[in-house]
């Protein structure tokens, strides 16, 4: 459990093992909090949130700023955001919580005249009191005839009518709050302010729940935000920018490792033909690689996991590792047809003299994989569909190296043998490893050579450590910490008006490199950031 505090609020972060419920563990957080007999006047009751909230955890952002013609000022439909905008997409599968800021709400402010009241003997202190107490309770049951009733008193004030309050009654004459005091409706002191492209704006962010679909969250909020932009945003004359969207660049990053995956299984088809040289042997060691990772997907989908950037990396990894055990058996059922075997002879006797071998090394494989699947921390739930969609291709490739591979081989490859196309190569290469090892002493300079080299060439080339690498995104976010205690307006006109002024010519294209959009707040909780 941590908390933290900050401007105007407070926060406590729970934090669970691996595997627990976490319904249960909100519900009973929720009767925790509801033994609280009561909080501070100042304080508004706690929201829980399930799966946190921060700007890291964010996925979409949004901006919402003021049609062309509205002149009403955008700052003033926070409320009306929060009533209408936030409700609506807090409603969205897989949504933990939704935020905005850069507007200000309303409130009923009663300002004071302490010269009258102090004219007129009347205690601050006493009618602040009193005015926290109007509100509408129940007064029991009453029996009239026949009927029972419900008495209800109405003790709450309208703001057109607080006004009438009586606080006392001098000489038969009551005093009433309007005689001491204004009473009106306004927007809260401003506390965040928030620029989008130059302009005033609101700004949203939306956080998934831990375990979503951060793909299919996106895409139904997609769709809430056209909803929203086509009917109740219009009408109030507000326009939604989505700034940010998360999905682009998991979108890309599952398209790059797809290319690369599909480019890898060319290369070997290739790499394969240049040293097998005929057409059919190498389309039947070409053949695992789709069975293969067909067998992946269908344990991941059994599993319950999904396609991820992840999980097709591991598909990549696996495309070179399926195809060692379908080269093994095809070289040794030539080499029993250049024996004199026929076709199915060669095929059974081929497989079945390699088929220990082919099982001890996918099993040394998936001992080394599956391990990670049962991890409880991060790097299991990191590492699991790697592990999973390697583990699985291997086991794969196995089953069709000895059912597959050796069926195929007995009916559509014909002669006794694969012709060696480089027989000279591997000819010349070993005279010189020959001569290059022909006496003791150059057999232990060689080992030496070999041995220390890498050694020290990984100890002047290792590179940082780091959990995870930086991914390259076509946007950047920066903090700047203020001086402390800066007024929010004057960190408006010294800081934000600045920066603006300087964007400028970037977002108009007058400077490169271009931008897009950017959206710029202030607040004293965390300084200035864009």
């Amino acid at each position: 459990m941590s908390s933290s505090a900050n401007y105007g609020s407070g926060s406590v972060t729970l934090e669970f093992v691996i595997g627990t419920d976490m319904n249960r563990a909100l519900i009973e957080v929720m009767n925790r909090l509801n033994q609280v007999p009561r909080y501070p006047v100042d304080a508004d009751e706690p929201i829980i949130r399930l799966g946190g909230q921060g700007f890291d955890r964010v996925v979409a952002w949004f901006q919402i700023t003021a049609r062309e013609g509205n002149d009403v000022p955008i700052a003033s439909y926070q409320d009306f955001i929060e009533d209408n905008v936030i409700t609506r997409f807090e409603r969205v599968p897989g949504v933990a919580s939704v935020f905005a800021f850069g507007g200000r709400t309303h409130e009923v402010r009663i300002t004071f005249d302490p010269y009258q009241a102090a004219g007129l003997g009347l205690d601050l202190t006493s009618i602040s009191g009193e005015l926290g107490t109007n509100a509408d309770v129940s007064a029991g049951n009453t029996e009239v005839g026949r009927r029972m009733y419900t008495v209800r008193f109405s003790g709450k004030y309208e703001i057109d009518s607080l006004g009438d309050l009586v606080l006392e009654w001098r000489d038969g004459r009551p005093i009433k709050l309007r005689d001491i005091a204004r009473i009106e409706m306004v927007m809260v002191d401003p506390t965040t302010v928030l620029h989008q492209n130059g302009g005033p704006g609101i700004g949203m962010g939306i956080a998934p729940e831990s375990g979503a679909n951060v793909l299919d969250v996106l895409d139904e909020i997609r769709l809430v935000s056209e909803e929203l932009e086509a009917g109740i945003l219009e009408r109030a004359g507000l326009e939604l920018f989505m700034g940010f969207d998360q999905s682009l660049y998991i979108t890309s990053s599952i398209k790059m490792v797809r290319n690369n995956l599909l480019l890898g299984m060319g290369l070997a088809i290739a790499v394969l033909w240049w040293f097998l040289r005929r057409f059919r042997a190498t389309l039947i060691v070409a053949l695992s690689i789709p069975l293969c990772l067909l067998f992946s997907f269908i344990v991941m989908y059994t599993t319950g996991r999904t396609v991820n950037i992840i999980s097709l990396a591991g598909l990549a990894f696996a495309t070179g590792m399926v195809l060692d055990a379908a080269i093994v058996v095809l070289e040794n059922i030539f080499r029993q047809r250049e024996a004199g075997r026929d076709g199915n002879e060669a095929s059974l006797r081929g497989t079945q003299q390699v088929f220990g071998a082919l099982l001890a090394s996918t099993a040394t494989t998936v001992a080394i994989f599956m391990p990670v699947v049962f991890l409880q921390d991060e790097a299991g739930q990191l590492f699991a569909d790697l592990a999973i969609t390697i583990s699985a291709a291997v086991v794969a490739s196995l089953l069709v190296a000895v059912t597959v591979l050796p069926s195929a081989a007995a009916n559509w490859v014909k002669g006794t043998g694969i012709e060696d196309h480089h027989r000279d190569w591997w000819r010349w290469a070993a005279n010189h490893v020959m001569s290059w090892t022909n006496t003791a002493r150059q057999r232990w300079a060689w080992v030496a050579t070999l041995t220390l080299v890498p050694l020290a060439l990984a100890a002047i080339l290792v590179p940082p450590a780091d959990y995870l690498p930086e991914g390259r995104q076509n946007w950047i976010q920066g903090f700047m910490v203020a001086p402390p205690g800066l007024g929010v307006e004057t960190g408006q006109r010294e800081i934000m008006n600045v920066i603006d002024e300087r964007l400028g010519p970037y977002l108009s294209g007058e400077k490169t490199p271009r931008m897009e959009s950017y959206y710029m707040g202030s607040s004293p909780g965390f300084g200035t950031f864009i």
